[in-house]
């Protein structure tokens, strides 16, 4: 058997030497392959896959979101050639999302233009997405709207200090970074089972949409569009799945 196993090993590395395969946002490498391009995408092709459109939610007396985060110094800051974002490496960080019993630490985030989730047919200018992780595996992951409006200082910290240079972490000297500051004080959301947004596409995601958005300034949007200016997956089908309302 350790035979049998050693060889499966020494045939994938022969068939993708140098890790998963790239993916994008369009053309050969966009969300229509991705499926396809590599065997650890193939969730990609599942049936609760995200982001999706919400046009009918049951209302229920679900918990209410509780977000333990604290202001940190700016680090693992990335390019990452999808987006920027924001890693937590550090262990033990101290960042969580809790959810009745259910509670996840956060290990990045990151922002796509325009949204990826919408909302009775309509989306707005950006999202952020907060992705947990559970001790068990099990990911949550928080979309929060971003509409044009006044400027956001937190976001702009990260704008000012955005890399050119792709897929190295960077850490910004004397820069403090709160995600707390770009959460809305209304956090009623919907919530549904779905999965990551790109590439694995692993189906192991609870979605909690928050239903009011955040602002930033025209001028914000137009800096990040400088980086990422169409870095969205389409809306899914939801197959039969359950979005529920907080409210």
């Amino acid at each position: 058997m350790f035979t049998i196993l050693i060889a499966a090993a020494l045939l994938a590395t022969a068939q993708n030497p140098t890790g998963p395969a790239e993916w994008s946002y369009a053309g050969a490498n966009g969300p229509a392959h991705w499926a396809t391009l590599d065997p650890s995408y193939a969730a990609c092709a599942g049936h609760a896959q995200s982001p999706i459109d919400i046009r009918s939610a049951q209302k229920a007396s679900l918990p209410a979101l509780r977000f333990d985060y604290k202001s940190a110094p700016l680090k693992y800051l990335i390019n990452n050639t999808h987006a920027i974002r924001v890693n937590y490496h550090d262990a033990g960080s101290g960042d969580f999302l809790s959810a009745g019993d259910a509670r996840y630490e956060l290990y990045q985030f990151h922002f796509h233009l325009p949204s990826e989730e919408y909302v009775h047919g309509n989306g707005y200018a950006m999202d952020l997405h907060l992705m947990h992780r559970a001790v068990d595996g099990h990911e949550a992951g928080v979309a929060v709207q971003i509409k044009a409006g006044a400027a956001n200082p937190e976001f702009q910290k990260i704008l000012d200090h955005a890399p050119e240079a792709v897929n190295k972490e960077f850490e910004i000297p004397g820069v403090d970074i709160d995600p707390a500051k770009m959460l809305p004080a209304d956090l009623a959301y919907y919530t549904y089972p779905g999965s990551l947004t790109g590439p694995p596409c692993t189906e192991n995601v609870t979605w909690y949409v928050l239903q009011t958005p955040i602002t930033v300034s025209p001028a914000q949007i137009e800096n990040y569009a400088r980086f990422y200016a169409h870095n969205i997956r389409p809306v899914q089908p939801l197959n039969g799945r359950i979005v529920q309302s907080s409210r």
